[in-house]
């Protein structure tokens, strides 16, 4: 294994694509110690990893996040939420907040998110007196509750990996990614007041129905998807195609902002994220097989976990294993790598799927925005056009919140369990 390692840190240090690290380091190890391996077993991994049906909500969920992105959702669901909240101590900082956990219930994408609404936000945040690091730091973290609402990407990929409902794993979601809503809204209006920041001047109610009305439909994305899942009209995949025909509804036919020319390359866009998406997840796939083949986890998490280990001792060691994971790795590559590894154990200890599959996804959402690779960190640095370590500068106190709501998770499971067991699905 020391060569595998060794290669994949001199490719990532090089600056190649995390694809062709995987890819590139398990064809260099087959080749050293394995010469008589037949490669065509190894495309065949990759095969599978992107084969099963689910999979398809993938590009569907991109391709309506690339539409609503192209258009004036993300305005209209700002507009709508700083007309209510804009004028309390930390108005601007709590509607940054909600309007990426709305976007994200809309584009199931993080680095959507912070490309929608950061865009918008932190030039805003920034006039108000705010200061650089905090807007990034909130905007990064608060984007990452898209990996929590539905439609969640990291839901899907475990989802595929553990053979775990993702219709329930949606719904398991929503609880806690209003709860970390909540927090880092509580977080805004108490850092605000210590800093004495000035509120934006409050809106009337005309201004606010207007808004309302302007926003409103935007909202249609959360019912559509959440709504049909929760009582059994729509499977994830259905759902996916559903959203992917409101956004062009809303977009098309109510807002009126897509020209054929924005369609077509939302289309286009959809097919190269596609592609990186389903490339990383084939060699995740490739990668765990790899592993297993070579009996790794088999010889280590005896040792990790020992001999027939509790229910929380298996909890807090995956829990780890993802935090640590996701700094170093892609989030998507992490979940396919790991949820192999350890759900054998998982299972053996009686551990809810559903609500382990909860715990995974914060883990990816905080690894998404902890350094020293978190995926997000290089989004917000590429957009803001800002040094490194101004990026991560405020990014501790929003992580100890996430870290927070994932022991608060772990001791009152049915914050993550009670819409999954009261909903109409399998």
């Amino acid at each position: 294994m020391a060569l595998l390692s060794i290669s994949m840190i001199i490719m990532l240090l090089f600056g190649f694509p995390f694809m062709v690290v995987l890819l590139g380091s398990l064809m260099l190890y087959l080749t050293v110690y394995m010469p008589a391996f037949q490669f065509p077993i190894l495309v065949q991994q990759v095969l599978t990893g992107v084969t099963p049906s689910a999979m398809v909500c993938i590009p569907m969920f991109i391709l309506s996040a690339n539409l609503i992105t192209s258009g004036k959702s993300a305005e209209k669901l700002i507009r709508m939420v700083q007309s209510f909240v804009g004028h309390i101590p930390g108005g601007l900082p709590i509607t940054a907040t909600a309007s990426c956990t709305l976007f994200g219930g809309v584009s199931g994408s993080t680095q959507a998110t912070v490309a929608a609404i950061g865009g918008t936000m932190r030039p805003m945040l920034l006039k108000a007196g705010y200061p650089s690091s905090f807007t990034m730091g909130l905007i990064i973290n608060a984007s990452d509750i898209a990996y929590l609402i539905p439609p969640s990407i990291g839901f899907i990929v475990y989802g595929v990996a553990t053979s775990t409902s993702i219709g329930k794993l949606f719904l398991a979601g929503i609880i806690p990614g209003l709860l970390i809503l909540f927090l880092f809204s509580l977080y805004s209006y108490f850092y605000s007041k210590i800093l004495n920041i000035g509120q934006y001047p409050k809106a009337n109610w005309k201004e606010r129905i207007q808004a309302l009305k302007d926003g409103l439909p935007v909202m249609g994305f959360p019912l559509v998807i959440i709504g049909g899942i929760y009582t059994g009209i729509f499977s994830p995949t259905e759902a996916a195609a559903a959203s992917v025909a409101y956004a062009l509804m809303l977009e098309v036919g109510l807002y009126r902002s897509l020209t054929k020319e924005k369609i077509v390359d939302a289309f286009l866009q959809t097919g190269v994220i596609t592609g990186v998406v389903f490339v990383l997840v084939g060699a995740g796939q490739a990668l765990s097989w790899m592993l297993s083949f070579l009996r790794i986890p088999q010889e280590i998490m005896p040792i990790i976990l020992g001999i027939d280990p509790s229910m929380l001792k298996v909890t807090v060691v995956v829990i780890i294993s993802y935090f640590v994971a996701c700094m170093f790795l892609d989030p998507i590559v992490a979940i396919y790598v790991l949820s192999p590894i350890f759900h054998p154990y998982v299972a053996a200890a009686g551990i809810d799927p559903v609500l382990l599959g909860t715990l995974v996804c914060i883990q990816v959402a905080i690894g998404s925005a902890t350094p020293p690779f978190g995926c997000d960190i290089f989004t917000a640095q590429l957009l803001f056009r800002r040094p490194y370590f101004e990026v991560i500068a405020h990014t501790p106190p929003f992580i100890l919140i996430l870290l927070l709501v994932t022991a608060l998770l772990v001791i009152f499971p049915d914050i993550a369990l009670f819409l999954p067991n009261t909903a109409f699905i399998n």
